[in-house]
């Protein structure tokens, strides 16, 4: 029966051995987003097969590729305010259910235009299901490993984005583009009835609500039995913000904005690189002279490189988050130029886009654990949404920024080297955010102290 004592969940969580159940949320999570990075890269890989079945130039896919990062944003900015007043867990539920939908019914469209809808709608779906996938992951982890954890996780979204390179390369010649997009509705379809059976919601939301002992201490007791005699919880935040604030309001309150502002700018000009190449490559390698079976291989091995952000992790668990980020942009920038150099030789072009995209997808897939651990719980759901809303317009500038260089008639190397000039800027706006908001890393017995020092 439960007793009079009171629990700081951080502090449990830090003591406490990672459970099954932990495992269980990261695993539903994980899938969440790498049917994200599925859906959302599936249309780059299917644009060839566009292209050909349906005689449109490429300058006209320039729509239907940038539709999804629309949707995207869209459901970013606006469901993040709404997971940070009613939950993780059912905003995450209906937003999986919609990109399902969505992506099953785009399968059967029969024009461009039909497809640029559904895709929109997809990335609805697709934009309110990250950042809450990430934002609950966060907040069960303890604080030694949370950075490792959270990208671990969105490491589903870069490995979603290769699977669907791979599988496209093999279903299309069989099936058909719309088999790649049939496939993309039905597992999401599945995974929305585990999240319906499964997924917890957020213990530092449930506390920060005032939710019941009684739904606390069930969550938590899936964890340890440590708490069976816990009446009344707490939680303590290595940042605060004052007491009734709205999600919106912390975000771009006086302690927060600069760094809001830099991590935009960082994830805005990550996500033009990722876009432009991600929705592009097959098609510049194609028109460079490489096979188009060996150029959809060749451009699934960008997106494959982000299993980097779980090294990046545990370096941002043990040290500076901001540095760590900023070194990996920066050398993105340097790697996706000689992407441009390199086109002559297969065995060197593949491996110069593995490690392009090995170091851009770590640097772009460590920053909602940045954001995450940057804002306290009642802004952290909105925080973390609308770095990652508000950087989906760099995809769609991104989408279209090839189709311009293409258009004024750039050269393969000289495209690349466009595309790597947001590399260098997404490092310097993070070097602007440790000189604003400087980082201390608090390991292992320090940070249990800090919390109880709280």
């Amino acid at each position: 029966m439960p007793g009079s004592r009171n629990v700081d969940i951080q502090l449990f969580l830090n003591e406490s051995r990672f459970s099954t159940f932990q495992w269980v949320v990261f695993g539903l999570c994980f899938f969440i987003v790498l049917l994200d990075g599925f859906d959302t890269a599936a249309i780059g890989f299917i644009a060839p097969s566009l292209v050909t079945e349906w005689g449109i130039p490429r300058p006209a896919l320039a729509p239907v590729l940038s539709a999804a990062l629309f949707g995207l944003a869209a459901g970013a900015l606006f469901t993040g305010p709404l997971a940070d007043r009613f939950g993780r867990k059912l905003v995450l539920i209906f937003s999986v259910l919609v990109f399902g939908v969505a992506s099953l019914g785009s399968s059967f469209s029969t024009d461009l235009t039909m497809l640029t809808v559904f895709r929109f709608v997809t990335g609805l779906g697709l934009g309110a299901a990250m950042p809450n996938a990430v934002t609950l992951m966060n907040e069960f982890c303890p604080d030694s490993r949370r950075a490792t954890m959270t990208n671990a996780m969105f490491c589903g979204f870069p490995l979603g984005a290769a699977l669907g390179g791979f599988l496209a390369a093999w279903m299309i010649p069989l099936w058909g583009w719309r088999s790649v997009l049939q496939l993309g509705g039905i597992a999401p379809l599945i995974l929305t009835v585990l999240l319906v059976r499964f997924l917890p919601e957020s213990i530092r939301f449930m506390v920060a609500n005032q939710q019941g002992a009684e739904r606390i201490r069930s969550v938590l007791m899936h964890i340890s039995n440590t708490v069976k005699d816990a009446a009344s919880f707490t939680m303590s935040e290595r940042r605060s913000a004052k007491k009734g604030q709205s999600g919106p309001v912390v975000v771009v309150s006086a302690p927060y904005i600069v760094g809001s502002l830099m991590m935009w700018i960082a994830y805005f000009m990550g996500l033009v690189i990722f876009y432009a190449l991600i929705n592009w490559m097959p098609i510049l390698f194609r028109d460079a002279g490489i096979a188009p079976r060996t150029a959809t291989l060749i451009s699934a091995l960008f997106p494959l490189g982000g299993v980097g952000a779980i090294l990046f992790g545990w370096f941002m668990d043990r040290y500076n988050g901001n540095w760590i980020i900023a070194i990996g942009y920066g050398l993105t920038a340097i790697f996706i130029y000689a992407i441009g150099q390199s086109v002559g030789t297969i065995g060197l072009l593949m491996a110069i886009v593995f490690i392009a995209g090995t170091m851009m997808n770590t640097a772009q897939s460590s920053m909602p654990a940045l954001a995450a651990s940057f804002y306290p719980t009642q802004g952290r759901a909105t925080g973390v949404a609308w770095m990652l809303g508000i950087g989906r317009f760099g995809g769609i500038a991104g989408s279209y920024l090839v189709a311009e260089l293409s258009r004024r008639q750039l050269t393969f190397a000289e495209i690349f080297m466009v595309v790597a000039i947001p590399g260098g800027v997404a490092a310097v706006a993070l070097v602007i955010k440790q000189l604003v908001h400087p980082e201390r890393k608090i390991l292992g017995l320090a940070s249990v102290a800090e919390t109880l020092a709280h």
